[in-house]
Parts: C-alpha cells; structure tokens; sequence
C-alpha cells in the first residue's frame, strides 16, 4: 500500500516543532479537493465500463492497478523535488486512476448495501476531513509526536492483518473475507486513517517546504482515499457483505 510508506516517512521526518512550510497546507487543500474530485471522475467511468463491457473490466483494471503503481512513485519523486509543472499532470492521471481501480469496491458497495453506503462514507470522510483540519493545526507536539508513533505502529499491524487476510482467503474463504475477520480489519483500518488525517495537519507543514505542497497533497490524498475504502469496507462488512475486493 502508497499510503503506508509516505506516512512513515512523514512521521521520521516530524520530528521537532520547526515548520519547514508555513503555508504548505493551505497551498495543499486545492489540490486535495481536486484529487478527489477527479477520483470520483475516474469511479464513474470504471462503472460505465462494467456496465457496457464487462468482459473488458478487468483487463483494463490490471493495466490501472500497475499504472497505478508506476504513476504514485513517480508523481512521488517529482513533487518532493519541488517541480510541480511536472508533478501536476502526473497527479492528475494517478487520480483517475485510482477512481477507475477502486470502481469494483464502489459497485459492490451499491449491490451490497445500496447507494447510501457510498454516500455515508463520502459524508463522514468529508465530516472527518474539517474536523481534522481544525484540531489537526492545533495539535500539540507531544500529542503530535505521540499520535504519530501510534499511526506508524498500527499501519504496520494493519499491512500484517491484510497479508493474513489475503493468504488465509486462499485455503478458507469463507472465515478470512467475511463475517468477524473483515470487520475487524474495516473497524481497524477506519480508525487508523482517522488517526492518519488529524497527524496529516500536524506533519505536512512540519515535513514538506511550501514549493513540496503537491507532495503534501499527495500524501493527504492518499490518507482519505483510504479512509473511504476502509469505511466502505467496514459499511459492506456491517450489512453482512464483507468481501475484500
């Protein structure tokens, strides 16, 4: 997972009070906002292809996923030297792609559990994001410092218990990617990435100088993407659907 590796690398690089970039966050949330927009761009399209193609789904979704891949390390190396002319395109298409990979998440999530499951987990990670943006300025640097040790902790445990999940599904399916085990790793991953939104506000301006905003923004992209996810996950698993996608 993107996201475990830039927060943990967050997280070493906050390691006193100093802010690097002052006005990074602010310089930031633009970008953030139109990530996600065009994430919800990229869904939709992945969802017309299922519609009118299904049989071209899914080898279109191998060639996003390691796009995908391929696109995160390289608008990632750009954007921390600063050279947002080329970092901007390149976040530009990582996000619609992540849209169209995370389109068979989303889908399921409406079978499973109506289209107000999708809703619900868009409102509360945009209710999570202002509620983070305005406690997350304010933290303290012990609380600051401590709930960043917790994050990187649990992101570890998290990446372990998926691991467990996805070779365990291979000889039991039916006890890994249903029923106690998905919840547990949905409930989990949902209050870490909460965790991991309120430490964005904390370590970006302490991580990243202001020229860095776009590689600030990636990393709180990433932060609520996966807080989506693991809340629809959690949602699916709650409606007694809880499949791993």
């Amino acid at each position: 997972m993107p996201a475990s590796s830039n927060f943990q690398e967050a997280i070493r690089q906050a390691q006193s009070s100093a802010l690097v970039g002052p006005n990074v966050v602010n310089k930031a949330l633009p970008y953030v906002g139109g990530g996600m927009v065009l994430t919800a761009v990229g869904v939709m399209g992945g969802m017309a292809v299922m519609a009118s193609s299904p049989a071209l789904f899914m080898p279109l979704f191998w060639v996003a996923l390691i796009g995908n891949f391929v696109l995160f390390f390289l608008a990632q190396n750009v954007a921390n030297k600063g050279n947002n002319a080329v970092a901007l395109p390149l976040l530009t298409a990582y996000s619609l792609i992540t849209g169209f990979t995370l389109s068979g998440i989303v889908s399921y999530a409406v079978a499973a559990a109506g289209v107000g499951a999708v809703g619900t987990a868009a409102l509360a990670t945009g209710i999570t994001f202002v509620v983070a943006s305005f406690t997350g300025r304010r933290m303290s640097d012990n609380v600051g410092q401590a709930l960043g040790a917790v994050v990187g902790l649990g992101l570890i445990g998290l990446l372990i218990a998926m691991v467990v999940q996805i070779v365990g599904g291979i000889f039991a399916p039916g006890i890994f990617h249903t029923g106690g085990f998905e919840l547990m790793i949905a409930g989990f991953g949902t209050v870490l990435f909460v965790g991991a939104a309120f430490l964005d506000f904390y370590t970006m301006p302490r991580t990243y100088s202001d020229d860095q905003y776009l590689s600030g923004a990636l990393g709180m992209y990433l932060t609520y993407i996966n807080l989506f996810i693991f809340l629809l996950r959690l949602i699916i698993a709650l409606q007694g659907g809880g499949r791993r996608e």
